[in-house]
């Protein structure tokens, strides 16, 4: 029997539960790209691993003998996992004694093109017997006991089932540290919009200030015109409400069913997007340092969202 080298909870085997349903696939739960598993059989060993990546970016590294498995695997893969830069490597146990069998086909092969370039080429250089034998191909691997076909797939589907527990827990945690920047910048908001009606009086304050030192009579009317422009100038609130709306949205695409990394990626890019509309419409030093607190949250959000399936 395949034996896990990963530790055991019981989250773990609920997730193994629901891994091993019809469908094999996780479509409600927010998944890490990031993961790694090692599944170790009798006559041979799985070692998975998987990195953020665009798009689904899997490569193999199997014995000669089981070069034929690939597609198969890959459509195994598939199953399991969206998203993320792949590698798997199986290896036969060291138990097994790996044995050399000469092609002979491609050997009589190489001998007829070798005889039709002496023909025409006198003088090149013939090639040894070890260089004949270092072709690829010539020497196929083969071991005493190779393992079936089926047993291969199944170590790597047990595998793949480590690797998505794994991810599955990176994704939870992901998840939740994400929700507590959510957090964060939602009291941010907060503060923000209230002190937006003070910070409007301050500079409506100020101006008036300025112009009673002119000690001049001024057109009332376009004062008032130009109060109105400077609020409307100074005015973030429809920033804030578009920032609130997109933390909605992203809770949501956190609890949503499916991956969810690259619709989290845009809504980083416009959470972004508003913190620097309401960076430079900033009146006041601590309207310019809320934004900055702001844009942090939101980077370090987006880093953890490039992890995300």
């Amino acid at each position: 029997d395949c034996r896990h080298i990963l530790p055991k909870t019981v989250n773990d085997i609920w997730i193994i539960l629901r891994l091993t349903e019809k469908n094999c696939e996780v479509t409600d739960m927010i998944t890490s790209m990031t993961a790694f598993a090692h599944v170790e059989c009798e006559q041979f060993s799985w070692q998975v691993r998987s990195v953020n990546h665009r798009y689904l970016d899997a490569a193999f590294r199997l014995p000669d003998h089981y070069k034929h498995l690939e597609p198969s695997l890959r459509g195994l893969l598939k199953k399991y996992v969206k998203r993320g830069k792949v590698e798997a490597v199986l290896r036969s146990s060291p138990g097994q004694q790996e044995v050399k069998k000469l092609n002979q086909d491609l050997l009589d092969e190489l001998t007829q093109n070798l005889n039709i370039i002496a023909t025409r080429l006198p003088d090149a250089q013939q090639p040894t017997t070890l260089d004949l034998l270092q072709c690829p191909g010539v020497l196929e691997s083969q071991t005493s006991e190779q393992g079936q076909d089926n047993d291969i797939s199944i170590g790597f589907e047990e595998s793949l089932v480590s690797l998505v527990e794994m991810r599955v827990r990176e994704g939870a945690e992901t998840a939740t540290a994400i929700e507590h920047k959510l957090v964060g910048l939602t009291e941010l908001i907060a503060v923000v919009r209230s002190q937006l009606p003070a910070l409007l009086a301050q500079q409506k304050a100020r101006l008036l200030d300025r112009l009673a030192e002119l000690k001049t009579d001024f057109d009332q009317d376009r004062i008032h015109q130009e109060f109105i422009f400077l609020a409307n100038k100074a005015d973030v609130a429809e920033e804030l409400e578009r920032l609130t709306m997109h933390i909605l949205e992203v809770r949501r695409a956190l609890q949503a069913e499916g991956g969810s990394g690259r619709r989290l990626d845009f809504l980083m890019q416009e959470l972004n997007r508003e913190a620097n509309t309401l960076s430079s419409k900033s009146i006041a030093v601590s309207s310019t340092l809320n934004a900055v607190d702001m844009k942090v949250i939101i980077e370090q959000m987006r880093e953890q969202v490039q992890n995300i399936e």
